[in-house]
């Protein structure tokens, strides 16, 4: 079996401003693109390598995966786009921050929605601008198969097939695979893989720019999964204190 590094795309512009993001195609922040730089960094110290890369469609995805395999020298390797790795469609959430949605519709039903695996956030209209089925991204996917809203559920029922039919298979040939996606869809992903419950996948939740690796038995199933942290060098800590430290 080969090896599958999972990694969840750097701070976004609407993730340092708490808002709900979804399908919404929001790009990196200056944090977000330091901690694709410190994957890579990661990555390229334990000396791992990738085959393919899969991404999902949305621009901080793809960016985080672009600037990784720079990074890491990388430029070469293919990157595959597929909108299943999407991060979960929250619906009339969307573009909302956190205290907006809350004090709309109250912080313990916002929990909820949040974390439990088939909670549904309130609807979006087909007439809706936020409707995936509107933007020309998608244009070549059934309308039928877009999302008004979402669960947690309803995300992993939309991925598994990219898994099964794409991911999987060049696993089983040895293949090492880098996959770069959204908390949502990797949790989804996670929840499937390990069998967990439902109480289980809420404590779950995703690191921004941090990698982490999966590793499989001889039968496809998932053995370990562990993430690989980034630990400053003494230079830059040494350089962080002379900031603070100096008048």
């Amino acid at each position: 079996m080969g090896t599958l590094v999972l990694l969840r795309h750097g701070e976004s512009l609407w993730n340092r401003e708490k808002r709900f993001t979804g399908w919404t195609d929001i790009g990196l922040s200056p944090k977000g693109v330091i901690e694709a730089q410190r994957a890579a960094q990661i990555l390229k110290g334990k000396r791992m390598m990738f085959d393919l890369c899969f991404s999902s469609v949305l621009s901080r995805a793809h960016e985080t995966a672009t600037i990784l395999l720079k990074n890491m020298d990388l430029p070469s390797v293919p990157v595959r786009r597929n909108w299943r790795l999407n991060e979960r469609h929250y619906g009339a959430l969307q573009g909302m921050t956190w205290w907006e949605a809350s004090t709309q519709f109250g912080a313990k039903q916002v929990l909820i929605w949040q974390r439990h695996f088939s909670a549904v956030p309130p609807s979006l209209s087909p007439q809706d601008p936020r409707f995936p089925g509107l933007d020309p991204l998608y244009a070549d996917v059934n309308p039928q198969d877009l999302p008004l809203t979402e669960s947690l559920q309803d995300t992993q029922r939309r991925l598994i097939p990219c898994w099964k039919e794409d991911i999987a298979p060049l696993l089983k040939e040895g293949k090492r695979i880098l996959l770069v996606a959204h908390n949502n869809s990797i949790r989804s992903l996670l929840q499937f893989l390990l069998h967990l419950d439902e109480t289980s996948i809420k404590h779950i939740t995703i690191r921004t720019g941090e990698p982490l690796v999966c590793k499989f038995d001889a039968k496809g199933t998932l053995a370990s999964y562990s993430y690989m942290r980034w630990k400053p060098r003494l230079k830059d800590c040494t350089q962080r204190l002379l900031k603070y430290c100096l008048p």
